[in-house]
C-alpha cells in the first residue's frame, strides 16, 4: 500500500492549488501586490496573504477573511481574521505591501468591505504575528492599478522613513470616501510611533505636506537613489497624454521633501503626446542614472518599445513650479518642464508589459514581460548595441505578464514573473543549454561563460577554477575575426582577434598556431601572440588571386579554437560596385573604399557601408507584395502562399523573428514568378518575424513579416453530443482557433475533419461516425500544422434519433406537420432537420418551426405552405447526411385492441368473484397476526422519531468550497427565458463574441431606432396586449426580448417600465388595487422581474448568494443522513410531506473504508472513510464515496461516476458490487435494486474503487437511470403495489403510517434553520444601513404613485412592494437555485425549497392565519417562526422609507455602470429580429394605436420603412 500524497499526484493532473512545482506557485485568487526581502517573497491575494521562501516553497499563509466590530462608526471597526470555516464579513484587499527589512516588520494597507481604509504591520519573519493593526487609509482608497507606494528615507537629524503613496487622481473626482477625508496625489505617511503625529499619520512636522495634481494622473513606477526621490506617471488629457518624471529630495522634513518638486517630460517616438508609460526598471549603478521605460507608442498595448533615459536630477531650476502638480499651490506662474529624450530605442516588440534591468559585468541585461505570455532576455552593451534577444519563458496561451518582475536576492540567478494567479521563478538564463563554446559564445549572454575544466556552459560561479572564456565587454558578430594588411613596403599580413573575456588560468595560456599547404607561412620577424590577438607577417609579399587557405588554432588555458580562413588578395578583388561584392570583400577580411575592394588598412570594414551602397542602387530585384497566412501558430504553418514580383530566381525564403539571432530557411515550390508555396517554420518564440526570399548569390530582398501567435487551445464544446452516424455540425470554442487544420476523435484518429468556419473563439466541424452501437464518450484533437493537440474536451455519442410518428393539420393555407421523436440525451434543434412531406410522389419542404419537449417523447413542429389537403403518405427527415422516412401509425390495431378488452371483462370479474371466496378466509387468519405486528411496529417507530427529535445534532459543514456562481449573462437568460431554450440560446452571445462589437444590418438599425423611441414602445406593448391572440407566454416573451434589446441603455428601459406600470396601476385602481402585481398577467409585470433581477445581481453576488448555497448545500447534506428512495427520489429526511419516504424500512448507519485503485499493478491508496447506510444502493454508495473524497481533498475524483465501479473484499477477495445482477430481488416484473444490506455488507467493510473505461456488460446503457421505463421495471425502499404470493420475503413488507414520520420533517427543520434565517436576514438586512438601489428607487416610485392615486391604506403599499420584490425577484431565486448556480435541482430538494419560499411569502403576509390540526404541514413547520420574521419585514421596510432618497442622476450613473459592465453580452439583433416577428403579426393594431395615442406621421413613416426594410432581408442578420 502506498502514501495517499501519491494518490494524490496521480489524480492530479495539474500542480495543487498553493502549490509550488517547477518554480512557480500556484495561488487561490489573483495575485494584488508582491514582494521581495531577503530570502522571502510575500504575496497579497484577494482572499490569503503568502510567506514562501525565496524558492517559492510556502513558509505559511495567513486568511485575509474575517468579521469588523468592535465600534458604532465604520471608519473605526477593527479587523479580526476568523479560520477558515468560521462565518466572515469582511475580506480584507491589500493596495500596499512593503517589507521594511531594517525594522524587521512587512507593512500590509488596504480596504476592507465597508470600503474603509485598514493597516497592519506584521512580523517579517512570521506573518501570521500581528505586531499593529488601525482602521486607517494609507494607498489609493479603492483599488488601483494606477498608484504606487514605496519607503523613501528623508533626511533630518538622523534620516527617517516614511511610506510614499502616489493616488491616481481623476479630474473633477474626489478620492474622499465615507471612511476618509480622501487623500493628495502624493502622500508620506510615518512608519513608527515616535515620528511626529504617530505610525501611519501624514502630519508633518510645522504644517500639513500637500502634493497635488493639477488634473488626472496616473502612477506607473518610483524609487529613490541617495536623497533623490524619482516619480513616473502618465499625466492624460483628453486624446493625448504625456510621461512625467518628478525628482523631489529627501531632506529637512516632509513639507520640505514634497516643496521640492521638480519635474521633467519624457519624450519618445519623434515627441508625440499619443505615448504611454507601461512599465519600468532603474539601471542600478553610478552616475549617470540610467532608467528604462516600456513606452505604448500610440497609447494602445500592440505597438511598443523600449527606450533608455539620463534621467540623472536637473536641480537648477524653480522647485514647485510645475504645470502639473504644485506642493503650495499658490498662483504663481509655471514654468514648462524640461523635455528628456532617449539616449536609444532598444527594442520594438508588441506587447510588451514589464521590464527588469540589471548591470551584469560591462552588460546590461533586460528581463522583458510581454501580454502573450513570454519572458524574453535582450542584452545591451555599453554603445547601446543590442545583441539578439532569447525566449526564457513562452506560455502557450496568451497569459499577461504584470508590470512588475523581480530578481532574486539570494542566488541572482532567477528572476519572478507574476500572473494572475501564479508566480514563476524562472532561471535568468539557459546556459546548460548550449553544448560547446562556440554555442555558449554565440548566446551573447553575459551570465554564461564556457568553462573549460568542466567543458560544459555555465554561470562564471559555477566554474571551479579560472578557466574559463565568455563574450567580450562589447557585442560582436564573430567569435574570431581578422584582417588583411599590405604596408608601405608591400609587406603583407594578417592579423587575428579574439573576441573574448577570459579567466585568468586562460589567460596565462593563450597561444596561436598558423598552419597552411604550402611550406612555412610566417616569417619569424612575426610579433609574438598578445591577448586578444596574433599577427602573422606573410614570408611571401605576394598573394595567388584565388588566396592561401590557413588553418588558425588559438588556444585559451585548456580550450582549442580552430577557424579555417581564406587569406585573398584584396587587390585582385574586381567587378562592379556591387553590395554583394563589398560584401564579400568584408568577408575575407578585406576593406571597401571607393575604389572598391582594398586591404583592411585602406578601407572601411563595416557591413553599413554595404548596406548603403544596396539602398542607393536601383536593382529591380524580387519584391514581396503579400504572405497568406500573415499571422500563424508558434507551430508553424503548411503550404503558406507569397506573392509578388520578380519571384523567378528565388531559391528559398528566409525568416527571422525579432528574438532570433539565427534566421531560418524555408525551400520553395510551385515558382510561377508572381506567386511561389513554402512552409512556415516553427519557432520558439512569439510576436513579428521579417520575411525576405533568398536568390543564389545568398542576397535577400523583399520586406514582409509573419505574425506568431500562441497555439490554438479549446475551452468549451457545443453541442456535446452527437448521433452514431455522424455529420452534426459542432462549434469549438476557445483561443487561436484560426490556426486549426483539422480536427480529429479519439476513435477516428485516421479521419481528420476539416474546419468549416474559423475564428480566434469559434470552430465549426461536422463530427465523424462511429461503429459503436452503445453511447461513449470520444476525445477531440485539434490538427495544427505536423503536432496534434489535446482539446482537453470530448464530446459524447449516441444511438441516432428514433422518429416514431407524424401528425398533419390545417391551418389556414398552411399544414403544420408535428413529428414525434423518442427523447434522448442528444438535445437536437429544429435547425439541424430538413423536412420533406411526400404526397402524390412529390417531396414538399416542411419549414421548421418549434420543438417542444415533454418527459418521454420529443415534439418538431414544421409548416408546409399553400397546400391542398393534409393527406401524406410519409415524411423525409434529414439529419447529418443520413435520410430516414417515417409513416404515420395505423389507427385498425387500437380498434382491435378495444374490442379484445371488451370481450375479457366478463371473464376477469368471474375469475374476480373466484378468487375472492378462496381468499377470504385465508385473509381473516391472517389479519389478527398483522395488526399485532402492526401496533408493535408503530410503537417502535414513534418511539424512535421522538428520540430523533431530541438528539438532532445541527453538525451540518458549512465549508462547501467555491460556490459555483453563473456568470451574469447565462443568470440573466434563465430569468428571461425560463421555458425557452432556443430563445436563451439565441440571445445570449457564445464565448469569444463578447467582445466582439456588433454591426446591425440597416432594418435592425431602423427598429432600435424605433423601440428607443417611447410614445411607440408603450403604443406598441398596449395594441399587442389588447389582442385576445397575444398570450401571457407572449407577454412574457415581449418583456424579456425587450430587456435584451434595450440592456445597453437600462436607464431609457426604466423609464418606460414606470410609464407601463402607472397605466397598469390607472386600470387596476377602480378594482383591486392590492392585487396589483401579484401575478404576471402583462408585459410590464415580466419586465419588472426582469429589472430586478438586472439591479439586484451584484447584491445577490456579494451577498444574498453564499447563503442561498449553503441552504441548498445544508438541504443536500441533511437529505444524505436518512434513506433516499433510488427510484422515487423521496427521502426520510426532508421539510414537504409530498417527498417524505415514510415508507422506509429499518437501516443501520455503516461507515466503510474505500480503497483507490493506483497504477496499473493492484496498488491502492490509504483508506478513506467513508458514511453511508445498509439500505443505500450501489449508485448511492458510488456517490458518496466521490463526494467524501471531493470534501477531503477539494477536488473531485479524476473518473466520472459512471464510469467508476466498487468491490467489497470478502474473505481475502473482492466482490463486485452491481446495481442489479444474477441475485437481484425479483417480485413480479419489477427488480429490486441491490443494496449493501443485499450484499451483507457489515460495518468497517473495505470498499475498493477501480474506473472502467466500456460500460457494464449488464446494460447498454451507462446507467440503469438511462432506461426508458426505470421506475417501471426496478424499485428500491418503496414496494412495488404487486401480489404477495410474488415475494420471496413477504416478512419484509411492513405496514406504515405516514402520520408516524412527520416528526422527520421537524428534525430536518431544526438542522438546516440557522441556515434558512442567515438568508432571510441577508435579504432584509441592510449592509452599511443602505438598502440595494434598486430596492430604494422602486420602493420610492411606489410611495410616490400611491400619493398621487390619493391611496392612503398603507396596507396596500405593503402589498405593492412585497409583490414587487420578494414575490416577484426573491421567491423565484429561492425555488430556482439553479438559476444562480451551475447544480441541478432534485424533485426532492425542489420540494423543500417550496415550504421555504412559503414561509419566506408568509413573512411578509399581513394577515394573521390561524393554525389548526387540520393544516398542511409545510405551514405549521415554520408557524412559531413567522411572527418574528414578521416584525424584521417590517422593521426593514420602515429602514428603506427612512433612507435619504436616492436622486436620478445617481441611479442614472448606477444603471450606465450595470449597462456597461455587460455590454456585448447579449445577441441585440437576434432579440430585435424575434420582436420584429410581433410587429409584423399585429402590424394593423400597432398602427391603429399610434394614430390612437395622435403619433407624429414621421414616426410611422419610419415603421413603415422598418417593414419595408424587413420584408425584403426576411429577418435581421450581421453585416
Amino acid at each position: 500500500m502506498i502514501l495517499l500524497p501519491g494518490l494524490l499526484f496521480i489524480l492530479w493532473r495539474e500542480p495543487a492549488q498553493c502549490l509550488a512545482a517547477g518554480g512557480r506557485f500556484v495561488f487561490n485568487g489573483d495575485i494584488r501586490q508582491f514582494a521581495v526581502a531577503a530570502n522571502t517573497v510575500y504575496v497579497a491575494t484577494e482572499v490569503t496573504l503568502y510567506q514562501l521562501n525565496h524558492d517559492l516553497t510556502l513558509v505559511r499563509n495567513v486568511t485575509q477573511r474575517g468579521v469588523l466590530k468592535g465600534a458604532s462608526e465604520p471608519s473605526d471597526a477593527q479587523f479580526y481574521r476568523t479560520s477558515a470555516t468560521d462565518v466572515f464579513n469582511a475580506t480584507f484587499l491589500v493596495n500596499v505591501l512593503l517589507p521594511f527589512v531594517e525594522n524587521g516588520t512587512l507593512i500590509s494597507c488596504g480596504l476592507t468591505d465597508n470600503e474603509c481604509g485598514y493597516c497592519e504591520v506584521l512580523d517579517l519573519r512570521n506573518i501570521s504575528n500581528v505586531l499593529y493593526a488601525e482602521p486607517i487609509q494609507v494607498g489609493p482608497p479603492r483599488s488601483s492599478g494606477a498608484s504606487i507606494s514605496f519607503l523613501v528615507n528623508v533626511e533630518k537629524t538622523s534620516n527617517e522613513t516614511y511610506i510614499l503613496t502616489g493616488i491616481q487622481q481623476h479630474e473633477g473626482k474626489s478620492t474622499k470616501t465615507s471612511c476618509s477625508s480622501g487623500s493628495d496625489a502624493v502622500n508620506l505617511h510615518n512608519t513608527n510611533n515616535n515620528q511626529r503625529g504617530s505610525i501611519f499619520s501624514v502630519i508633518g512636522d510645522f504644517s500639513n505636506p500637500a502634493f497635488k495634481s493639477k488634473g488626472n494622473v496616473q502612477f506607473v513606477d518610483g524609487f529613490q537613489i541617495d536623497l533623490i526621490i524619482y516619480l513616473f506617471s502618465n499625466v492624460p488629457s483628453g486624446r493625448s497624454n504625456k510621461v512625467r518624471l518628478i525628482w523631489l529630495e529627501g531632506k529637512t522634513g516632509k513639507v520640505q521633501t514634497l516643496k521640492s518638486l521638480r519635474g521633467a517630460t519624457l519624450s519618445v517616438s519623434g515627441g508625440g503626446e499619443g505615448s504611454r508609460l507601461l512599465a519600468s526598471s532603474v539601471i542600478a549603478g553610478g552616475a549617470p542614472v540610467l532608467w528604462s521605460g516600456v513606452f505604448s507608442v500610440d497609447g494602445g498595448q500592440t505597438n511598443t518599445e523600449l527606450a533608455v533615459f539620463d534621467i540623472s536630477p536637473d536641480l537648477t531650476g524653480n522647485t514647485d513650479a510645475d504645470p502639473d502638480f504644485c506642493s503650495a499651490c499658490s498662483s504663481k506662474s509655471t514654468q514648462t518642464p524640461k523635455a528628456l529624450k532617449p539616449k536609444n530605442v532598444l527594442f520594438r516588440q508588441s506587447y510588451m508589459t514589464s521590464v527588469l534591468a540589471v548591470r551584469h559585468k560591462a552588460w546590461v541585461v533586460f528581463f522583458i514581460g510581454t501580454g502573450d505570455g513570454q519572458l524574453i532576455k535582450l542584452t545591451v552593451d555599453k554603445n547601446y548595441h543590442v545583441s539578439c534577444a532569447r525566449v526564457l519563458y513562452r506560455a502557450s496561451d496568451d497569459r499577461h505578464v504584470f508590470p512588475k518582475i523581480r530578481l532574486d536576492p539570494v542566488d541572482l540567478k532567477h528572476v519572478y514573473v507574476p500572473f494572475e494567479k501564479q508566480l514563476k521563478r524562472l532561471p535568468v538564463s539557459k546556459c546548460s543549454t548550449y553544448k560547446n563554446a562556440r554555442g555558449c559564445w554565440a548566446a551573447q549572454d553575459p551570465h554564461c561563460v564556457w568553462c573549460s575544466s568542466a567543458s560544459r556552459c555555465t554561470f562564471e560561479d559555477e566554474c571551479r577554477d579560472s578557466d574559463w572564456l565568455s563574450i567580450p565587454d562589447e557585442s560582436q558578430q564573430k567569435m574570431v575575426s581578422y584582417k588583411v594588411m599590405k604596408n608601405g613596403t608591400d609587406q603583407i599580413s594578417f592579423n587575428i582577434r579574439a573576441h573574448l573575456t577570459v579567466g585568468p588560468k586562460a589567460l596565462s595560456n593563450f597561444a596561436c598556431q598558423f598552419s597552411a599547404s604550402s611550406s612555412e607561412l610566417c616569417s619569424r620577424s612575426s610579433p609574438p601572440p598578445r591577448f586578444p590577438q596574433c599577427t602573422c607577417i606573410l614570408r611571401n609579399s605576394t598573394l595567388p588571386a584565388e588566396g592561401i587557405r590557413v588553418t588558425v588554432k588559438i588556444r585559451l588555458g585548456t580550450t582549442q579554437l580552430s577557424e579555417e580562413l581564406i587569406i585573398s588578395n584584396c587587390a585582385a578583388i574586381r567587378g562592379p560596385p556591387t553590395s554583394v561584392l563589398c560584401r564579400r570583400c568584408i568577408r575575407v577580411g578585406c576593406g571597401w573604399s571607393d575604389s572598391g575592394c582594398s586591404w583592411a588598412n585602406q578601407g572601411a570594414r563595416n557591413d553599413s557601408v554595404c548596406q548603403m551602397m544596396e539602398s542607393g542602387m536601383n536593382f529591380s530585384g524580387p519584391q514581396i507584395s503579400s504572405i497568406f497566412p500573415g499571422v500563424v501558430s508558434f507551430y508553424g504553418r503548411n503550404n503558406a502562399l507569397l506573392s509578388g514580383r520578380n519571384l523567378g530566381g528565388v531559391t528559398g525564403v528566409r525568416i527571422q523573428a525579432e528574438e532570433d539571432c539565427e534566421p531560418q530557411q524555408s525551400s520553395v515550390w510551385n515558382n510561377t514568378g508572381v506567386t511561389l508555396m513554402f512552409h512556415i517554420p516553427s519557432t520558439d518564440n512569439k510576436g513579428v518575424a521579417k520575411v525576405c526570399v533568398l536568390l543564389e548569390d545568398g542576397s535577400c530582398h523583399g520586406n514582409a513579416n509573419i505574425t506568431y501567435r500562441s497555439s490554438p487551445s479549446c475551452a468549451s464544446i457545443a453541442p456535446n453530443s452527437t448521433w452514431i452516424s455522424g455529420m452534426r455540425k459542432i462549434t469549438l470554442m476557445g483561443s487561436h482557433l484560426e490556426f486549426v487544420e483539422g480536427v480529429m476523435h479519439r476513435h477516428a484518429m485516421q479521419e481528420v475533419r476539416l474546419p468549416r468556419n474559423s475564428s480566434y473563439q469559434n470552430l465549426t466541424y461536422y463530427t465523424p461516425a462511429a461503429k459503436h452501437i452503445g453511447g461513449f464518450e470520444s476525445g477531440v484533437f485539434l490538427k495544427v500544422v505536423n503536432e496534434t493537440l489535446d482539446c482537453s474536451t470530448s464530446i459524447t455519442y449516441y444511438p441516432d434519433p428514433e422518429f416514431t410518428n407524424f401528425t398533419a393539420t390545417r391551418t389556414g393555407n398552411d399544414v403544420r406537420i408535428t413529428i414525434e421523436k423518442k427523447a434522448d440525451e442528444l438535445h437536437i434543434i429544429p435547425e439541424e432537420l430538413s423536412v420533406w412531406g411526400v404526397r402524390k410522389g412529390q417531396q414538399h419542404v416542411c419549414v421548421m418551426e418549434a420543438k417542444e419537449t415533454g418527459d418521454e417523447t420529443e415534439f418538431f413542429i414544421c409548416e408546409i405552405p399553400k397546400i391542398p389537403d393534409t393527406s401524406f403518405q410519409q415524411l423525409m427527415i434529414r439529419y447529418g447526411d443520413k435520410t430516414v422516412t417515417l409513416k404515420p401509425k395505423s389507427s385498425s390495431g387500437l380498434s382491435l385492441q378495444i374490442l379484445l378488452v371488451l370481450l375479457l371483462i366478463p371473464c376477469i370479474i368471474v375469475l374476480v368473484a373466484v378468487v375472492y371466496r378462496s381468499k377470504q378466509k385465508k385473509l381473516t387468519a391472517q389479519m389478527n397476526k398483522r395488526m399485532e405486528n402492526l401496533e408493535l411496529d408503530i410503537r417502535n417507530d414513534i418511539r424512535q422519531g421522538f428520540v430523533d427529535l431530541q438528539t438532532e445534532k445541527a453538525d451540518l459543514m458549512e465549508n462547501v468550497g467555491a460556490i459555483p456562481f453563473l456568470d451574469y449573462k447565462h443568470f440573466a437568460s434563465r430569468i428571461f427565458f425560463p421555458e425557452n431554450d432556443s430563445l436563451m440560446t439565441s440571445c445570449v452571445k457564445d464565448i469569444g463574441q463578447d467582445v466582439v462589437q456588433v454591426h446591425l444590418d440597416e432594418s435592425c438599425q431602423g427598429l432600435a431606432r424605433l423601440i428607443q423611441d417611447q410614445l411607440f414602445l408603450t403604443s406598441m406593448v398596449h395594441a399587442l396586449e389588447e389582442q385576445k391572440t397575444f398570450t401571457i407566454r407572449d407577454k412574457c416573451t415581449l418583456a424579456s426580448l425587450l430587456t435584451v434589446a434595450l440592456h445597453s441603455k437600462l436607464s431609457y428601459l426604466t423609464e418606460v417600465m414606470e410609464a407601463l406600470l402607472r397605466a397598469l396601476m390607472q386600470q387596476s385602481s377602480n378594482a383591486q388595487p392590492k392585487l396589483l402585481l401579484r401575478r404576471t398577467e402583462s408585459t410590464v409585470e415580466k419586465l419588472l422581474t426582469n429589472w430586478m433581477s438586472i439591479c439586484l445581481y451584484g447584491f445577490l453576488r456579494e451577498s444574498a448568494g453564499q447563503h442561498l448555497f449553503l441552504m441548498v448545500s445544508a438541504l443536500r447534506q441533511q437529505t444524505a443522513k436518512g434513506p433516499v428512495d433510488c427510484v422515487t427520489e423521496k427521502a426520510l429526511y426532508t421539510l414537504s410531506e409530498d417527498w417524505l419516504l415514510w415508507q422506509a424500512q429499518d437501516f443501520s448507519s455503516l461507515k466503510l473504508k474505500a480503497l483507490f485503485a493506483v497504477g496499473s499493478d493492484g496498488e491502492v491508496s490509504e483508506p478513506l472513510e467513508v458514511n453511508a447506510l445498509s439500505c443505500d444502493t450501489v449508485e448511492q454508495v458510488k456517490e458518496k464515496i466521490l463526494s467524501t473524497f471531493k470534501v477531503k481533498f477539494g477536488f473531485p475524483y479524476i473518473t466520472p461516476l459512471r464510469n467508476v465501479c466498487i468491490e467489497y473484499e470478502k474473505d481475502g477477495s473482492f466482490v463486485p458490487l452491481e446495481e442489479v445482477d444474477a441475485s437481484s430481488e425479483v417480485i413480479g416484473d419489477v427488480t429490486m435494486l441491490n443494496t449493501l444490506k443485499h450484499y451483507k455488507v457489515p460495518d468497517g467493510a473495505t470498499i475498493k474503487v477501480l474506473s472502467r473505461k466500456t460500460p457494464p456488460p449488464l446494460s447498454p446503457q451507462a446507467s440503469l437511470k438511462d432506461d426508458e421505463n426505470f421506475s417501471g421495471k426496478y424499485f428500491h425502499l418503496i414496494d412495488p403495489d404487486v401480489d404477495e404470493d410474488q415475494r420471496k420475503n413477504p416478512e419484509r413488507k411492513k405496514f406504515k403510517l405516514k402520520e408516524v414520520h412527520l416528526t422527520k420533517l421537524l428534525s430536518t427543520k431544526v438542522a438546516v434553520h440557522s441556515f434558512v434565517e442567515n438568508l432571510f436576514r441577508s435579504i432584509w438586512g441592510m449592509p452599511h444601513c443602505r438598502a440595494p438601489h434598486a430596492v430604494k428607487y422602486f420602493f420610492d416610485f411606489l410611495d410616490a404613485q400611491a400619493e398621487s392615486m390619493k391611496i392612503g391604506d398603507p396596507d396596500v403599499l405593503h402589498i405593492w412592494k412585497t409583490n414587487s420584490l420578494p414575490l416577484r425577484f426573491w421567491v423565484n431565486i429561492m425555488k430556482n437555485p439553479q438559476f444562480v448556480f451551475d447544480m441541478e435541482k432534485t424533485p426532492n430538494l425542489d420540494g423543500c425549497l417550496n415550504v421555504i419560499a412559503q414561509a419566506f411569502m408568509d413573512s411578509f403576509s399581513l394577515s394573521e392565519t390561524q393554525l389548526g390540526k387540520h393544516a398542511p404541514t409545510n405551514k405549521l413547520l415554520y408557524a412559531k417562526d413567522i411572527p418574528q420574521f414578521r416584525q424584521e419585514v417590517r422593521a426593514y421596510y420602515k429602514q428603506v422609507r427612512d433612507q435619504p432618497p436616492i436622486t436620478v442622476s445617481e441611479f442614472k450613473d448606477f444603471l450606465q455602470e450595470e449597462s456597461k459592465k455587460h455590454e456585448n453580452e447579449f445577441n441585440e439583433a437576434a432579440a430585435l429580429r424575434e420582436l420584429y416577428k410581433y410587429i409584423q403579426r399585429y402590424f394593423q393594431e400597432i398602427e391603429e394605436k399610434l394614430a390612437q395615442n395622435g403619433a407624429p406621421t414621421e414616426l410611422r413613416e419610419q415603421l413603415h420603412h422598418v417593414k419595408n426594410l424587413s420584408d425584403g432581408l426576411k429577418c435581421c442578420s450581421w453585416n
